[in-house]
């Protein structure tokens, strides 16, 4: 069953307009609610400089940096879009460009091929279809080559303050299972509707960065101690125990 929750209010300045989800949302009960946001103001508390890792001059070069990160970690990308974006600093100098010439900046990141010809695509329909300049609106983002929904969140997020969804990457799904904000086996579709009816819409987009980097820092995926840390220890369901 799905419920009205009461993240449909203005974000950004820039829209009076209610946000209503594309698809029903779980019913949770407003203690989750309530318990969700304060394991948020915990790793506020522990993150309070929590932001994208993702190095970027404009939001052109954000989303290109975005699609080169898929199965390749923040670090990676950040070693090559330097040498990348002097090259090819917007949509108009990228879409003159062929993914065979685009390669040699990328080659020391995974599917580095496969990501070459997707920006040059995706360069070309934002000249095309859009000026050159990245949509403002989830629809039109997830046209462009390369685009899925986690690649649109994180755009709409940290672009534009108008969040349409969470993102859920490795580190997210994991903590959401770890600290109880998602069942065991659930997959990301799940957890991301999960987390947009646990949290006010403020929230969503800080809400995946402090996640991320709790991820990072303490709740790792392997093994060590994550328990200890006083997040772990008031919100963890499935957490590591101090290894003695």
């Amino acid at each position: 069953m799905s419920v009205r929750h009461p993240i449909a209010k203005k974000v950004n300045e820039r829209t009076n307009d209610e946000f209503v989800p594309p698809f029903a949302l779980p019913r949770v009960r407003p203690e989750s609610q309530a318990r969700a946001v304060a394991l948020m103001q915990a790793l506020d508390k522990a993150y309070p400089d929590a932001h994208c890792e993702l190095s970027h001059a404009s939001h052109f070069q954000l989303l290109i940096a975005v699609i080169l990160s898929a199965q390749t970690t923040d670090v990676a990308v950040n070693k090559i879009t330097p040498a990348l974006f002097a090259k090819f600093p917007d949509a108009a100098a990228l879409a003159k460009a062929t993914p065979e010439e685009v390669q040699p900046f990328i080659r020391t990141i995974g599917l580095f091929r496969n990501k070459a010809k997707n920006i040059v695509a995706c360069a070309e329909m934002l000249m095309e279809k859009h000026g050159g300049e990245v949509p403002r609106n989830m629809e039109a983002l997830l046209e462009l080559p390369g685009v899925a929904r986690k690649t649109a969140n994180v755009v709409m997020g940290e672009c534009f303050n108008a969040p349409e969804g969470v993102v859920v990457d490795t580190h997210v799904a994991r903590l959401s299972v770890r600290l109880g904000l998602a069942a065991a086996g659930a997959n990301p579709a799940q957890i991301e509707k999960r987390l947009m009816a646990l949290l006010p819409r403020d929230l969503w987009a800080i809400a995946s960065h402090r996640m991320i980097f709790h991820g990072r820092g303490a709740c790792s995926a392997r093994g060590g101690a994550c328990a200890d840390h006083p997040v772990c220890r008031e919100f963890g369901k499935g957490c590591e125990r101090k290894r003695l």
